[in-house]
């Protein structure tokens, strides 16, 4: 064993403690189960992507690539072991994919010692990020993620930027091919998954069609569309699934998840929503269910959040968000629900189908106006109040 700097055998202590502490269960609503403690942080990563453990070249035992946070994880289970691709972001803002395995989906998490070795295209990405995994029925696993670069069409704005999917595939998570990016005609898309099964004997893909990098402008809403190949993949016509609505928790945009999971129900799906605060933009989650024969058709949908910030989970580097791209539906039943933090850190809420399908289809629309939340409420009251005998 090579000597190392005292205080980075120190780090290096820690950071072994850290990776081995379990996890613990805390609040639960019925609904889920949080986790005390997140699954991945900055801090998970490995010590030798952020250090130079020579004491010949590194005598201070200086960090020399830092590490700025761990989110918006695709997930999966691989080979027994629960899977994610997280999203890595360095100190240079620039983000990354890598592959981190625990045999819980809790706790223990551990990185691989490379990252994503990510394919470009004829036209670089400058950066990457927030990957959905699909195992489709194809017999690959597809990664589907946002691509970023610089708007050429404002060259003296260096804030302009352009978002499409970019398209990978693989069979072993260590091979990525690059596929060329989704080409859509309805303006920049920055959520887009692929349904794991064939539609029509088509592949079906689920969009949110945007006029910018940040704002949606008339565009928004969940869409759905179908293309014929993976390989050139192409999408001529896109409906809305799910659109936003004024003075919802999707007001302002929305977009899926990750893959929706196959239940007897209908497909399962998790989203995003967003509205406008005086505080900037906040981010929750919800669901809903679609057909199974016919996935663009809604089933139920529950009124307002399914999972919102609490405490902590409301500071990061953007505040008061949370965010799903990632989770795993096990033979069991149980489900690993993967969300970020405020653009910063990555937890987990563990449910099951049964639990999942109750509170979907149990849970009262939007009635989309106090008045219609009010009859809402008072219903429910009015059969507590017969059930008690009152």
């Amino acid at each position: 064993m090579p000597q190392i700097n005292p205080a980075l055998a120190e780090l290096m202590a820690q950071h072994a403690a850290l990776l081995a502490r379990p996890n613990r269960p805390a609040a639960s609503n019925g609904v889920y189960q949080r986790w005390r403690y997140p699954v991945v942080t900055r801090d998970h990563t490995p010590l030798l992507w952020r250090y130079d453990l020579n004491p010949a070249t590194n005598p201070r035992g200086m960090e020399r690539q830092g590490i700025n946070a761990t989110f918006n994880a695709g997930a999966l289970l691989w080979q027994g072991q629960y899977t994610l691709v997280v999203r890595v972001e360095g100190h240079d803002r620039k983000s990354f994919f890598a592959v981190a395995q625990s045999p819980n989906g809790v706790d223990n998490f551990r990185f691989w010692d490379y990252p994503v070795d990510l394919p470009p295209t004829e036209e670089p990405d400058v950066n990457v990020y927030d990957m959905r995994l699909t195992q489709h029925e194809d017999g690959y696993i597809y990664g589907l993620f946002c691509t970023e670069r610089k708007d050429t069409a404002q060259p003296n704005d260096n804030s302009a930027a352009k978002a499409q999917c970019g398209i990978v595939r693989t069979q072993d998570l260590l091979h990525w091919e690059r596929l060329p990016d989704l080409v859509t005609y309805s303006g920049q898309q920055r959520n887009v998954v692929l349904h794991p099964e064939f539609i029509q004997g088509q592949y079906g893909l689920y969009t949110r069609p945007q006029d910018g990098f940040i704002s949606v402008g008339a565009g928004g809403g969940i869409g759905w569309g179908l293309t014929a190949s993976m390989e050139l993949a192409e999408i001529k016509q896109e409906i809305i699934l799910d659109p936003k609505h004024y003075h919802t928790v999707q007001e302002v945009k929305n977009g899926q998840g990750p893959p929706p999971i196959k239940t007897p129900e209908g497909w399962l799906h998790l989203a995003h929503g967003v509205r406008n605060t005086a505080a900037g933009l906040r981010y929750v989650l919800y669901l809903f269910l679609t057909d199974l024969k016919e996935p663009w058709r809604l089933l139920y949908k529950p009124a307002g959040h399914f999972l919102a910030p609490l405490g902590p989970e409301r500071v990061g580097d953007v505040s008061n968000v949370v965010f799903s791209n990632g989770w795993i539906n096990t033979a069991a039943g149980e489900v690993f629900i993967y969300y970020a933090s405020s653009d910063t850190r990555l937890h987990v809420a563990t449910s099951s189908i049964d639990q999942l399908l109750d509170y979907v289809k149990n849970t009262p629309p939007d009635g989309l106006t106090s008045a219609a939340s009010v009859a809402t409420r008072q219903a429910l009251i009015a059969r507590n109040l017969a059930f008690l005998g009152r």
